[in-house]
């Protein structure tokens, strides 16, 4: 008669299981993933070593789960504490959080593109205290709100678009060989096809630059306060 084989039993956990823990490693499998589906709650409980109906004890299901990523990545978005010389300053203050925010948890992205979040410590976050910081620096309530909506959407387009592009990031040792080879690329196309894109090849690699965010904002900042004069 054939034996039955045993379940293996689930990894020992070195520290005490905790909300916190879970939405740790949460994070860190949505960051490297390309897809939000791809975090499922037993790949969730198996990175954690526990059943899946202990992880049920601390969230009902994956949207809570969500929630919780919301929560500490939103909650938590930081701002520099000196404060801004200005209108302009801030709204550069502002951009470069969203999109280092952005950059620290891809998976943020996601989240914002796909669902919204009543989360109270969200909201206090990152839009009560973003939307406080552009009000301290001058800008009337109404233009804050103008401005906030088109900086965290701005950010988001940009980090979407930058990510599978790692050439325009200019934090990384290998940028510059990968920004190389994609010129490369686009001034070998067939000219007689892709004319401009062969004569601005230069150019056109540094559309996922940092460079190009920075001018993004500039250009946003004088129209806005042009506005307001």
């Amino acid at each position: 008669m054939a034996t039955r084989q045993r379940r293996k039993p689930a990894r020992a956990r070195d520290t005490a299981l905790t909300p916190e823990l879970i939405i740790d490693a949460a994070l860190r499998i949505a960051d490297t993933e390309a897809d939000l589906d791809r975090l499922t709650v037993r790949r969730l409980a198996d990175q954690l070593g526990i059943g899946t109906m202990t992880l049920y004890g601390y969230f009902r299901g994956k949207d809570e789960i969500l929630d919780g990523m919301a929560d500490r990545v939103l909650g938590r978005m930081r701002l520099p504490s000196t404060p801004d010389a200005g209108p302009a300053e801030a709204l550069r203050t502002v951009a470069y959080a969203f999109l280092t925010m952005m950059r620290e948890h891809p998976s943020i992205v996601r989240l914002l593109g796909s669902r919204v979040t009543d989360s109270q410590t969200a909201l206090r976050g990152a839009m009560e205290a973003v939307l406080q910081r552009l009000v301290d620096a001058g800008l009337p309530g109404p233009v804050a709100v103008r401005c906030y909506g088109f900086l965290i959407t701005y950010a988001i387009g940009f980090a979407s678009y930058q990510a599978p592009r790692p050439w325009g990031r200019r934090d990384s040792d290998t940028s510059a060989e990968q920004r190389r080879q994609r010129r490369h690329f686009y001034a070998g196309l067939p000219i007689d096809e892709f004319p401009r894109i062969v004569c601005l090849a230069e150019d056109v690699v540094e559309m996922a630059g940092d460079e190009q965010f920075a001018a993004g904002v500039e250009a946003f900042i004088q129209s806005t306060l042009r506005g307001q004069d």
